[in-house]
């Protein structure tokens, strides 16, 4: 099963970081949504990181429910069914606090996904939820839910880059009125 676990994580990886290059919203939230179920299949496999993977299923409902819904009854939607699972999990299932980190990190994806409309602030927020996946991946053993995290920080970081190098050159190319 791990290996099995770990060839799902690997397509989240690629899916994911193909993903963070998108410059169309939906675009980007489609892509995203084929790594999040990868990855949400993953952690279900690994059978310790249930929050994970909870989370990560719902972020790939929801970014096909964002590319045609984004008002407020949708992430209000999508907040409280995180919170219910986390919940859940916590007081009824008894999982350890550390859900909490996944589950922040799921709440400031799912916040961003629906409220934001540009790709540039999602990708600079995303570097916070991230991190927090990165922080859960490693307490739980996740190898290529750590590779998955690293990968998408280094994507993120690498395109906002680009972005402030395109800002910047166009510029300094215009004239000066």
């Amino acid at each position: 099963m791990p290996i099995v676990a770990e060839i799902f994580g690997a397509i989240a990886v690629i899916f994911n970081f193909i993903g963070y290059r998108q410059t169309d919203i939906n675009r980007y939230r489609l892509i995203s949504a084929i790594a999040l179920l990868s990855v949400s299949i993953h952690f279900f496999l690994l059978g310790n990181a249930m929050a994970a993977g909870i989370g990560c299923l719902l972020a790939c409902i929801r970014n096909v429910v964002a590319t045609r819904y984004t008002g407020i009854p949708v992430l209000v939607t999508f907040v409280s069914l995180n919170l219910a699972f986390f919940f859940i999990e916590l007081l009824y299932l008894g999982s350890g606090g550390i859900i909490a980190i996944a589950y922040a990190s799921s709440l400031i994806f799912t916040v961003g996904s629906i409220s934001l409309k540009s790709a540039k602030a999602i990708r600079q927020w995303f570097i916070l939820a991230e991190l927090l996946g990165l922080i859960f991946a490693v307490l739980v053993g996740s190898i290529f839910g750590t590779v998955f995290n690293i990968t998408n920080l280094m994507s993120i970081l690498f395109t906002l880059y680009q972005d402030h190098r395109r800002e910047k050159q166009a510029k300094e190319q215009r004239p000066e009125s």
